[in-house]
């Protein structure tokens, strides 16, 4: 079916819709991984986006169940230059038109994508509708303005606590949009797991005692989620904490430091980060659209990315808790030294004996927590 994307700015592209036939609105984003583009599909923290994707050519292997980052695709469309009719490898399970068409998600091709990527790379990205309607400059607008996802996060985090096997130390995980491989990797280290929804209060955090809480990644702007930051904040001295991608960011804030909005933030498994410490280059799996702009109390910076010299890694010894912007995954070194590292906080913890008054202060006007959530160091 031809179809159209229009951008915010006013610019259009000329396509054919795929998959499911209709129309969408999101924000649209690029992603420049060669391949991983069902863990594209489905991972949480791309809620609320239209996703294009730099490599010419998707959907060569195909997608199976086994792979999936969550129980659904969470985006709200699709763009490729071309997709694969015959996708060849023995664990294929369904084409990507098919799998876009099961889950109703808008799929858009035979577009430049390369010149795509160059506006949204030199503009920054924007909203934009795939449609096969011819709208007026009137409907453009209202589609536009009605388009939200500041409640993104409730979306695509559990309902429930899930409690998942392991006689290790017991870690919690506050479901903020966590992908599957995340909580497959720490089963996979022995640890006993248990899932928090996204709304778990710092009270209810601290009745399980936990070894470890892990802020897991997901989408959204982090200074939308002052009712996470509250429950970071009275959690910390407390737990010691590990914060991924979003939480990162959510963990830095609560810490009394600042973030902001990136022109096209990072997106693809090809990013090189340095680990200061160990002097080594990761080539790292990133998803976000915001970085760090200042460090929060007693932080010092533990990575930082080759490409645009943004934080990538911070650390807090004297509450133990340490965030990183990249993304953990299967047999990789980064992700070995990262969970050593949180290892060491852990069998470290807390020593608060170096939070003098003037940086208490200053933690303080950087965030101002309410009585009934906040049971940090300060109180």
């Amino acid at each position: 079916m031809k179809g159209k994307l229009i951008l915010e700015n006013g610019m259009s592209f000329d396509g054919k819709i795929f998959g499911h036939f209709g129309e969408t609105t999101g924000e649209i984003v690029f992603t420049t991984g060669m391949t991983g583009y069902q863990e594209v599909l489905t991972d949480p923290s791309l809620y609320g986006k239209i996703v294009v994707m730099t490599y010419p050519m998707v959907g060569n292997y195909g997608l199976n169940l086994e792979d999936m980052e969550s129980d659904r695709i969470h985006l709200k469309g699709f763009i490729i230059k071309e997709d694969a009719k015959l996708p060849n490898n023995f664990r294929c399970e369904m084409t990507l038109e098919g799998f876009l068409s099961q889950y109703n998600v808008v799929g858009f091709k035979g577009v430049d994508t390369r010149e795509l990527t160059k506006i949204i790379r030199d503009n920054g990205s924007m909203k934009a509708i795939i449609t096969d309607k011819e709208l007026t400059h009137k409907e453009l607008k209202e589609k536009f303005n009605n388009f939200s996802y500041e409640n993104a996060v409730e979306q695509v985090s559990r309902k429930g606590i899930i409690e998942i096997g392991g006689n290790g130390l017991k870690i919690g995980v506050l479901d903020l949009g966590v992908k599957r491989s995340t909580l497959d990797l720490l089963e996979k280290m022995g640890f006993g797991v248990s899932v928090f929804p996204y709304d778990t209060s710092s009270n209810e955090l601290l009745k399980h005692n936990l070894d470890g809480l892990i802020i897991s990644s997901g989408p959204g702007n982090p200074d939308e989620m002052m009712h996470i930051m509250k429950t970071v904040r009275g959690t910390l001295a407390n737990i010691p904490m590990l914060g991924i991608s979003l939480g990162a960011q959510l963990l830095n804030l609560a810490l009394g430091g600042s973030i902001k909005k990136m022109k096209n933030g990072h997106r693809g498994s090809n990013h090189p980060v340095e680990d200061l410490k160990r002097n080594r280059i990761y080539i790292t799996d990133q998803n976000h659209g915001y970085s760090i702009e200042k460090l929060g109390i007693y932080s010092e910076t533990t990575h930082v990315n080759l490409n645009d010299k943004t934080i990538e890694g911070f650390r807090c010894d004297a509450l133990a808790a340490m965030g990183v912007q990249f993304m953990p995954d299967f047999c990789t070194e980064d992700s070995n030294n990262m969970f050593a590292d949180f290892l060491s906080l852990i069998e470290n913890g807390v020593n608060t004996k170096g939070i003098d008054d003037e940086h208490s202060s200053e933690y303080d006007e950087n965030f101002e927590a309410d009585d009934e959530s906040a049971e940090g160091y300060l109180n």
